[in-house]
């Protein structure tokens, strides 16, 4: 189970580009709960780590389940989307991460053979088709 953040700001959204199976990639900021940690927290802990902002997650654009066809392995993600509330300039970010950036969908289209998987557009794609459903939708138990 991963979750992830689409954030835009200005028609630019904010991605990590990143080293992932040998390859540098651009992802959305993303990431694997850590045990006992609620789906809310893990999108905002992943924002932080990996691009040094804050993340105040709005709603919850999707669900979205991929498999890997190069190691076969299913992922299912969560997305939500947001808006940030402050940065921490010179922290140091995740190993993987190689920096942040603001780009624009179209900019994220000419890089579609760059992009970690096909979800980082199908998350940005049903975000623009204004997708949206309650962060209630989520409940833990336990």
């Amino acid at each position: 189970m991963t979750v992830a953040a689409v954030i835009e700001a200005d028609g630019r959204y904010l991605v990590v580009e990143e080293v992932a199976e040998g390859n540098r990639v651009f992802n959305q900021p993303a990431g694997h709960l850590e045990p006992g940690e609620r789906l809310v927290d893990a999108v905002v802990r992943e924002v932080l780590e990996e691009a040094g902002v804050h993340f105040v997650p709005e709603h919850v654009i999707g669900l979205y389940r991929w498999i890997n066809p190069r190691s076969d392995e299913t992922h299912l993600r969560v997305a939500f989307a947001g808006h940030l509330n402050g940065s921490e300039p010179g922290r140091v970010l995740d190993e993987p991460i190689i920096a942040p950036h603001w780009l624009s969908y179209e900019e994220l289209v000419d890089r579609r053979e760059q992009l970690r998987s096909p979800l980082v557009l199908g998350c940005i794609d049903d975000h623009l088709r204004g997708r949206s459903y309650p962060l209630e939708l989520l409940r833990d138990f336990g």
